[in-house]
């Protein structure tokens, strides 16, 4: 792993702490990149109360252009950090430099991780019949005021919990494909699979930092949330529920989703980017 740097395990800290820095030196113009994701998504979870087709098919647009819209904040962070400022033109930066095939190659990862999944679920659980007849006792389990003990009894609980600690494992291998690969793409002339081969050998070599990393975001995602629903519900008190999704599901992503991929880049840049790697005390001193 030559062309991998190793780093200490608070680089994880550092990486997070970076993600916040970027989104403090140009909180307007990177929050509204983050702002414009969530209101994509919302406008996709609001039309699944229309027409379930609609929504699937949205769901799908949505989970194409995420890649490119995740480039495209990446893109935006180092121009931050070269003491710019994001617009919303960095959005589909992807775009204007032909990096959309690449960037939509990343969700092999997740597609192979998907299938594994599935199957994982038939081999533990069992094939069409027994899947159908656990979805139904699920199904009048919560239709129960009092649920029923015996009912409960008759599903495979401990092999659904085995099946829930491999999908979590599967999630996280698939994530090392993808945790530096957009950056990557975005920054060098390197193949997506070429990428995230880079993205995994980085993650794998720098486990402690990222396990550090994803300690303290799931934190910080936590504090976050718990700010916004405090707003969200002044919202709803001056102007009723959909008030209060709007604001909870804008206000958290145009924090959260500038923070993750202000940190991916500095993750990269300390991992894989060219030259040499940031000093440890320079960053902290920064943040």
């Amino acid at each position: 792993m030559k062309d991998v740097r190793k780093v200490p395990a608070s680089a994880g800290a550092e990486w997070l702490l970076g993600g916040f820095r970027l989104l403090r030196q140009s909180p307007v113009g990177f929050g509204t990149l983050g702002l414009v994701y969530g209101l994509i998504a919302l406008v996709v979870g609001l039309s699944a109360e229309k027409s379930a087709p609609l929504f699937a098919l949205l769901e799908l647009v949505l989970v194409v252009i995420a890649p490119v819209l995740v480039g495209g904040m990446v893109y935006a962070a180092r121009a931050i950090d070269a003491g710019g400022h994001a617009a919303p033109e960095h959005l589909l930066q992807g775009v204007r430099d032909g990096k959309v095939a690449r960037l939509l190659a990343t969700l092999l990862p997740q597609v192979v991780a998907l299938l594994l999944c599935v199957l994982l679920l038939v081999l533990l659980v069992g094939g069409g019949d027994q899947l159908q007849q656990m979805a139904r006792t699920i199904t009048e389990l919560q239709a129960q005021a009092r649920p029923d003990p015996a009912l409960a009894e008759t599903l495979p609980i401990g092999r659904l919990m085995l099946w829930l600690l491999l999908v979590f494992v599967v999630g996280i291998v698939a994530g090392f494909f993808t945790f530096v690969a957009a950056p990557e793409i975005m920054f060098t002339d390197s193949p997506a699979f070429d990428a995230m081969r880079r993205s995994f050998r980085a993650c794998v070599r720098n486990l402690p930092a990222l396990i550090v990393f994803f300690v303290l975001t799931a934190i910080a995602a936590l504090a976050v949330y718990l700010a916004v629903m405090l707003v969200a519900l002044v919202a709803r008190l001056i102007a009723g529920p959909m008030a209060m999704q709007l604001v909870a599901q804008l206000l958290s992503t145009a924090v959260l989703m500038p923070v993750i991929t202000g940190a991916m880049y500095v993750g990269w840049k300390q991992m894989l980017a060219d030259g040499a790697a940031p000093s440890t005390s320079a960053a902290t001193i920064a943040l």
